[in-house]
């Protein structure tokens, strides 16, 4: 009996539990306290209060791609007009090449800066200039980048503790995320790392729906989306837009582009904005409504049981199978455009979205918007250093691929160069192996960099664009956490090739030669992130990074002597990091060692070898010292890379007279072209 109550009650306290989970008030919904209020109650969002309700609203929404004289080559988007309010869901919808993820840009103010484009329009939050009031955006973006050796719960973690008030205590910090994984489907895998094409971790729908949790963190009244559920199977799909479905009923602003929607994900949809060629052809609720307001034009009827979101998709796309489909197809659109930029003009006449008179222009609106709550140097160096650890050491497949390859490398020369004697012909064969030891170190190191940094830098300059750490916390973390697992594998390579070749056998000369190659595969380390904050992807990365170090492994003392370099490459050797490893190598391997003589003009010593390739006359300390100015001048150069190269966004402009006659002279062109397709 005693068991069977302690059993009950033990049964009843679990019920209360679950029932306080799903039915008590979700720190989800808690507006982070701004700026000015972090100092004070750390309750001044509101328990449970919600997000502040944003209407968004823009009209007249150009964006030209300019050819090399400066004039237009082509209307990414023409004169776009529409609105989004909070608890609705929006989808921006139409074929490729459209202009969806051009205008989902265009209002999250995510449009990468060219020359070559020219952006005007209006755009107003609640009717008026976003500087006047602090609303908070999310942007998800098609591509989900992680950091793939933390789980879903360290990641959500982290940027919880980055972004988050620091008034909040770390268990409500902790509530906040459970709460999120909760209510994103993401509890089953919250201990699960997040993985990467090397090691399998969550699924896509799951990264989808992560994204969505670490834009959540800040409790953003604004949330976009591009393309969604792109790459997803059907199921996770649905999954994700039935997320922000329920995102939109919580009170958020739901704007996403989506390519062509099954049935049931059409469903979702409480507005849409269909997109041609640039122009709107329908904006307005979604379901049945564009389906009746294309039959009222007639001819446009959408067959029983048919996908409306195909249906749509068929009316607005251009049918490339033949001359006569083409043509027909694009006539289609041209009059389906003109109905609703009609039917637009004289909704546009008694409405405000054009600049009404009195309120003032602001470019840049939602870039203003976001309120940043960065934490100290200190702390945010401590939170990157842990990720930046975890990342490192928990890299299985890397780091088993780069002790793999130290090891085969070692045994690979140390075959080669089986135990070398002290014959005159030891002295080429002392040279080759230090020099293919010098190269060798500084390949590995900068072929892992490279093909590494580019990705993470992505990730880092989405991090950095919404505040959540500075650049020089991010970089000295890295290097630090770095610094253990990058100095092992020089150790392995020396620790196995060194008694193999049988170089100079005494403990403080392997200790020397172990110090060497380490620090120069740091220097190596540090030119990679150089190449990969200057590369654009990975692969100009890898064609980058070891072009510039075969210019360093020419003139790095073996092949080329130093007095024979010409005066205009003389500066080369100075900064080249194989250079400096190889002279310090030689220093360290040849001093003090007696050579058998046979002939009066034979190398008797090691000084002697050393004098004769014009590698004698400095120390090993001077060696070291001046890989440590390469390095250094590699880190300093990567920080100035990454903060000069931060993305760029287009500004949205208000429209000029010029543009207003250059979309009239459009608009004549396209009727003087439908009424002579008519007349044809």
């Amino acid at each position: 009996m005693e068991v069977r109550g302690l059993g009950q009650l033990l049964a009843a306290l679990a019920a209360a539990l679950f029932v306080r989970a799903i039915a008590g008030p979700g720190p989800a919904l808690l507006p982070p306290a701004d700026d000015e209020d972090a100092d004070g109650d750390p309750e001044a969002g509101g328990e449970g209060g919600g997000v502040p309700p944003v209407t968004i609203r823009w009209a007249r929404i150009t964006c030209a791609l300019k050819n090399k004289r400066g004039d237009v080559a082509r209307f990414l988007l023409s004169n776009a007009s529409g609105e989004a309010k909070p608890g609705r869901l929006l989808a921006l919808m139409g074929p490729s090449g459209s202009g969806k993820t051009t205008l989902l840009n265009v209002l999250a103010d995510q449009l990468t800066a060219s020359p070559s484009l020219h952006l005007s329009g209006y755009l107003y939050i609640n009717g008026r200039p976003i500087s006047e009031g602090g609303y908070k955006i999310a942007y998800v973006r098609q591509e989900d980048l992680f950091f793939s050796q933390l789980t879903v719960r360290e990641t959500l973690s982290l940027a919880a503790e980055l972004q988050l008030p620091r008034t909040l205590t770390p268990e409500r910090k902790e509530g906040y995320v459970n709460d999120l994984l909760f209510r994103l489907g993401l509890v089953n895998c919250a201990d699960s790392i997040v993985g990467d094409a090397k090691v399998r971790g969550i699924s896509g729908g799951e990264k989808k729906r992560l994204s969505l949790a670490c834009e959540l963190i800040a409790s953003p009244s604004i949330i976009f989306a591009d393309e969604p559920t792109t790459g997803l199977d059907a199921f996770q799909a649905e999954k994700v837009m039935e997320t922000l479905r329920q995102l939109a009923e919580d009170g958020h602003t739901v704007i996403c582009s989506i390519h062509q929607p099954r049935g049931s994900v059409y469903g979702k949809f409480d507005d849409i904005v269909l997109l041609s060629e640039g122009e709107v052809v329908y904006m307005g609720p979604a379901k049945e409504e564009p389906l009746l307001y294309f039959a009222s034009l007639g001819l446009y009827h959408c067959p029983d049981h048919v996908n409306p979101a195909e249906f749509l998709a068929d009316l607005i796309s251009v049918d490339y199978s033949s001359a006569e489909s083409v043509q027909s197809s694009q006539k289609r659109i041209e009059n389906l455009i003109e109905e609703f930029s009609n039917k637009v003009a004289i909704t546009e006449s008694n409405s405000s979205l054009t600049n009404p008179e009195g309120s003032e222009f602001s470019p840049n609106l939602i870039q203003k918007s976001t309120t940043k709550h960065r934490r100290g140097w200190w702390r945010q160096f401590r939170l990157l250093f842990k990720r930046a650890w975890m990342q490192a050491f928990r890299d299985g497949p890397t780091n088993k691929v780069r002790a793999s390859m130290s090891v085969a490398s070692a045994i690979i020369f140390g075959s080669v160069f089986w135990r070398m004697g002290k014959t005159q012909t030891s002295i080429q064969d002392r040279m080759g192996l230090l020099q293919v030891t010098a190269i060798n170190t500084a390949m590995a190191a900068l072929t892992k960099t490279v093909g590494v940094f580019p990705k993470e830098r992505a990730i880092v300059d989405r991090e950095r664009a919404k505040g959540s750490y500075a650049l020089g916390p991010y970089l000295s973390s890295k290097l630090l956490a770095e610094i253990p697992i990058g100095a092992a594998f020089p150790l392995i390579f020396g620790s196995i090739l060194y008694p193999m070749a049988k170089l100079h056998p005494t403990f403080s000369r392997f200790a020397k030669f172990c110090g060497i190659v380490t620090i120069e595969s740091f220097a190596a380390s540090a030119m990679g992130l150089t190449v990969g904050a200057m590369a654009p992807t990975t692969e100009a990365a890898m064609a980058l990074g070891p072009s510039l170090m075969t210019v360093f492994i020419v003139f790095g003392g073996y092949y080329v002597n130093p007095d024979n370099t010409p005066v205009i490459f003389r500066w080369i050797p100075k900064v080249s990091l194989i250079r400096w490893a190889f002279q310090g190598l030689c220093i360290n391997e040849f001093k003090g060692l007696q050579f058998e003589q046979q002939h009066s003009y034979d190398i008797q010593t090691g000084e002697q070898a050393l004098e004769r390739f014009s590698l004698g006359g400095i120390r090993i300390a001077d060696t070291l010292v001046a890989q440590g100015r390469i390095l250094m001048f590699w880190y300093w150069l990567t920080y100035l890379l990454l903060k000069k190269n931060r993305p760029k966004y287009q500004q949205l402009l208000p429209p000029s007279e010029e543009d207003q006659n250059k979309q009239q002279v459009k608009e004549v062109k396209e009727k003087l072209h439908l009424l002579h397709s008519i007349s044809a």
